[in-house]
């Protein structure tokens, strides 16, 4: 990694074949797109691709889930089975990691987000994720969480279990081992 964000051609070229066999994989995610088109948009996008890298090796495994025509943008989501291991034993944001004074985890899961150039996925997003496949059957993933939410002190997580997706809060600034944070990155 380094400091321009930009990648190497060795990593790109990297980068571009785990993407590739991953959306060849798992065409039920995004019928009807060309990875040709994904990956010249990508190429014209090192950032992105950038981004996409740091999802890759934080275990997200991010695959296209969306291409919207009318703006010619793809949505790639983090689509690993659990969420991603390089992301967990966060708190939600700087502000509940400053507020704790026993034990404060490393880091939180908004500034790692913006660090890596994506987003936490909405509970929206997190629901449409959900009919793609079966995620978080083990552990759970924080979602961006509404202002007065946040306000009283607390933030939004969801899972699935027993064919449902849960939608649950805590107190922003607790943190566990199975939970984590999927992002979204669109290009």
């Amino acid at each position: 990694m380094t400091n321009t964000k930009e990648l190497s051609l060795e990593q790109r070229e990297e980068l571009l074949n785990i993407l590739k066999k991953r959306f060849e994989k798992n065409m039920n995610r995004h019928e009807g797109v060309e990875w040709a088109n994904v990956q010249a948009k990508l190429e014209a996008h090192p950032d992105k691709l950038w981004s996409l890298n740091e999802m890759e090796r934080t275990e997200g495994e991010p695959d296209v889930i969306h291409y919207d025509k009318e703006t010619d943008e793809y949505t790639f989501s983090d689509c690993s089975g659990e969420s991603p291991k390089g992301r967990r034993s966060a708190c939600y944001d700087f502000e509940a990691l400053q507020s704790r004074k026993k034990h404060p985890p490393e880091n939180n899961a908004i500034d790692m987000a913006a660090a890596m150039g994506i987003e936490l996925l909405t509970e929206e997003q997190y629901r449409a994720l959900q009919q793609l496949g079966d995620f978080d059957k083990k552990t759970s993933s924080w979602v961006q969480t509404p202002s007065d939410i946040r306000a009283l002190g607390g933030a939004i997580f969801c899972d699935y279990r027993f064919g449902h997706v849960f939608v649950y809060h805590n107190g922003a600034d607790s943190y566990y081992a199975a939970r984590g944070f999927r992002g979204s990155l669109t290009v």
